[in-house]
């Protein structure tokens, strides 16, 4: 099913009922989710090194059975929603880096792009491991602009989705995506130095 503006206040109502513990509330909002997450997968697979081993599907299973079993949670909308997904995609492709290179002992490294989402020349690839410390390390400093690399970059997110889950202007996101990249960017070139 495509992602279809139509569905967005529909979600948002599923998603309060599931809050509420209405278990049909979940399954209405199963097969419109597992699409929206399948683009938010695959989006950022495709920028994945060639021969990598990652399945979108099995990525959307994983960051959907970590979302099952959130409980209490009071899911505001749609983007905070996506927001989540986004965040918990990233620290499932993260530990999987991690334990590809612990298992090969630094080799096999899961190689991002961080410049195939915006609209730069020269693409410049990192390890996941390495970018989710370089995050980390941003969050520190920035919390929004790390916020912001999570969304676009893990969760696919369009400049006016990530705007709409942070609440901001798209203005807003559009620097904070350029102003992290280069930071990043120039982050991991230091690291890779040491």
């Amino acid at each position: 099913m495509e992602r279809s503006p139509d569905h967005r206040p529909q979600i948002t109502l599923w998603l309060h009922e599931w809050s509420l513990g209405k278990e049909n509330a979940l399954d209405e909002l199963m097969p419109i989710v597992h699409a929206e997450l399948h683009r938010q997968a695959s989006s950022f697979l495709r920028r994945e090194r060639i021969g990598h081993t990652l399945q979108a599907t099995a990525l959307i299973n994983e960051v959907y059975v970590r979302l099952i079993d959130w409980k209490d949670v009071e899911w505001q909308n749609r983007a905070h929603f996506f927001g989540v997904a986004a965040s918990l995609m990233r620290h499932v492709l993260v530990d999987a880096a991690r334990s590809r290179r612990r298992s090969k002992r630094g080799g096999g490294e899961v190689h991002v792009s961080l410049s195939e989402v915006a609209d730069t020349p020269a693409p410049r690839t990192a390890d996941l491991a390495a970018l989710d410390d370089a995050l980390r390390s941003l969050e520190r400093l920035d919390p929004r602009q790390s916020r912001v690399v999570e969304l676009r970059f893990f969760g696919g997110l369009t400049h006016e989705e990530a705007a709409h889950v942070l609440n901001v202007s798209v203005g807003t996101i559009r620097r904070d995506w350029s102003l992290a990249q280069a930071w990043l960017y120039r982050e991991l070139n230091r690291r890779a130095t040491v």
